[in-house]
């Protein structure tokens, strides 16, 4: 707006109006144009507003409607979400705002086609698929929605009360006069990571046991209404559970019949666990950790064990090499042949282990022909037997 002499000049553009006011009362909408007007005393304000896909405040759409109602009919779409309802306006058929409930949003329909779809979220709690399809559900607070994958339960509670189950699929309630919550439940066996403990078992000795276990849900609703946190109450059962294994055990039987531990634990929380709507698959010791005094100790004592089962074999074997000598001894006592060829195996194992061998045929030392004499008599010997 600006000023010529005694005049007020204003121009609206094709996508703007104009609200003409005289000392702060509205006199008329300028529509676009350039618009002159005789205003010697300067008491003539404009205020030049969008049009096209715009909002208009509330409070002044209101006004308007009490004051001047067929102006305001003419180019103000007014909506009231009462405190169960939402409204969906859309701009030419494109949805593009959500009025929530307790609420009032006015908009400009001189060039723009507002539609206004309002719903009873008190009807139904469910929102229709048509609306999901207008609605930008991340930016919406009134909406509560969540997909469910085929490995999981929904669990649909409204004001802390457990109302249904849901399939797999996509979900989505009107979070409105009501608090709606979605919570996802896997329904696949999860591992359960028991970490060490510091446990004493009967004979007082200080031990850590570490333990895994395969937990899985079949019963969701009486899980939700049992505990808030299904894994955590088992993680703790299962801790009792090893607890009083250990303690009624000694080390040694604990070091020997690990698989009974497993038994007891897996009987102690599978009852317990069915009062959570869960059940316990595969229990496992996976390490028992000894203290360091002990586990030295216990080494020492497997250190020996095969010593003494080293020397025992050794004995054994010893005592078999003897008997056998003692049978070969025999044999030769009552057959000289058999003691002549005994002599002949050691002669040749020496002669393996020497390189050079001298004969010496002296008269006194006989020599090869004594040796040659000593073979004939052995041969005439067996021959005369």
């Amino acid at each position: 707006m600006r000023r010529i002499g005694l005049f007020s000049e204003i121009t609206v553009k094709d996508d703007e109006r104009a609200f003409l006011s005289r000392d702060g009362r509205f006199e008329r909408l300028l529509g676009p144009g350039r618009h002159k007007h005789f205003d010697w005393d300067r008491r003539l304000t404009a205020d030049v507003v969008k049009v096209v896909r715009a909002e208009i405040p509330a409070e002044k759409a209101l006004l308007f409607e009490k004051t001047q109602p067929a102006l305001a009919e003419q180019h103000f779409a007014i909506v009231q979400a009462s405190p169960t309802e939402v409204a969906i306006v859309s701009f030419d058929g494109e949805p593009k705002h959500v009025v929530l409930p307790n609420s009032t949003r006015a908009f400009w329909k001189t060039l723009t086609r507002v539609d206004v779809e309002t719903i009873d979220t008190a009807a139904d709690m469910r929102v229709a698929k048509r609306h999901l399809d207008k609605l930008d559900v991340a930016r919406t607070s009134v909406i509560t929605s969540a997909i469910v994958e085929a490995h999981e339960a929904g669990l649909l509670m409204v004001d802390g009360k457990l109302e249904e189950r849901l399939t797999p699929g996509r979900h989505a309630f009107w979070n409105v006069a009501r608090l709606v919550k979605i919570a996802k439940v896997d329904l696949r066996p999860q591992p359960l990571e028991v970490t060490a403990q510091e446990i004493l078992t009967k004979d007082r000795i200080g031990i850590r046991v570490t333990l895994t276990a395969f937990v899985r849900v079949i019963d969701p609703e009486k899980a939700a209404r049992a505990t808030a946190d299904v894994n955590g109450t088992l993680y703790r059962m299962i801790q009792f559970a090893i607890r009083e294994a250990v303690a009624a055990r000694t080390l040694d039987d604990i070091l020997a019949a690990r698989d009974t531990i497993d038994t007891q634990v897996r009987e102690f929380v599978s009852k317990r666990a069915a009062d959570l709507g869960a059940e316990v698959g595969e229990i496992g010791v996976k390490d028992v950790i000894l203290p360091g005094d002990i586990r030295e100790l216990l080494n020492k004592v497997v250190e020996a064990e095969r010593v003494a089962k080293a020397n025992l074999i050794r004995r054994q074997e010893e005592t078999a090499a003897t008997r056998s000598l003692l049978n070969t001894s025999k044999l030769m006592e009552n057959n000289p042949l058999l003691l002549r060829l005994k002599e002949l195996e050691a002669l040749e194992k020496l002669v393996e282990k020497v390189g050079r061998i001298d004969l010496h045929t002296g008269a006194g030392a006989q020599g090869f022909d004594a040796l040659l004499t000593n073979l004939v008599q052995i041969k005439g010997s067996r021959d005369a037997d």
